[in-house]
């Protein structure tokens, strides 16, 4: 017969590695949610929307709605972690997720156009390694996308 887990064991179903990434993807959501909606130069959907709308007003709201999602998708995969199950976490996930290429997309054009690939070259893979695990992450935690 198989052993049931409670408790936090059974939040933990998948192991420590599986709490942690949850908790890493849920921090990560919250923290730059908070950051948007704070307006913090420092926030990377601030940064985004300010580079592709040169700091206009229109650029200013995206960022806060984006914010705002990233910030409740951030709390709802905390509350997940508890069990407590929404069905419209996989749509919020998914909607940060498909920002997160165009931010990828653009700014590897970025890259090439300043020929960031030739003067910083690890610098540059390094940033675009850490682009790459923020959106599989992302991905993993969409159940869109077999998480």
């Amino acid at each position: 017969m198989a052993k049931t887990r409670s408790g936090l064991k059974g939040v933990i179903k998948s192991g420590y590695g599986q709490l942690i990434w949850s908790i890493s993807v849920a921090l990560y959501l919250i923290t730059n949610g908070v950051l948007g909606v704070t307006k913090s130069p420092r926030g990377d959907f601030n940064i985004i929307f300010n580079f592709v709308f040169n700091g206009s007003s229109f650029g200013n709201m995206v960022a806060m709605l984006v914010s705002i999602i990233s910030l409740l998708a951030g709390i709802l995969v905390l509350f997940e972690l508890l069990k407590v199950k929404f069905n419209f976490l996989d749509e919020l996930l998914f909607i940060v997720a498909i920002i997160w290429v165009v931010y990828i997309v653009i700014e590897i054009f970025y890259w090439f156009k300043n020929g960031l690939f030739g003067n910083d070259l690890w610098g540059t893979m390094q940033k675009l390694a850490v682009h790459l695990m923020v959106l599989g992450s992302l991905f993993i935690a969409s159940k869109r996308f077999g998480g």
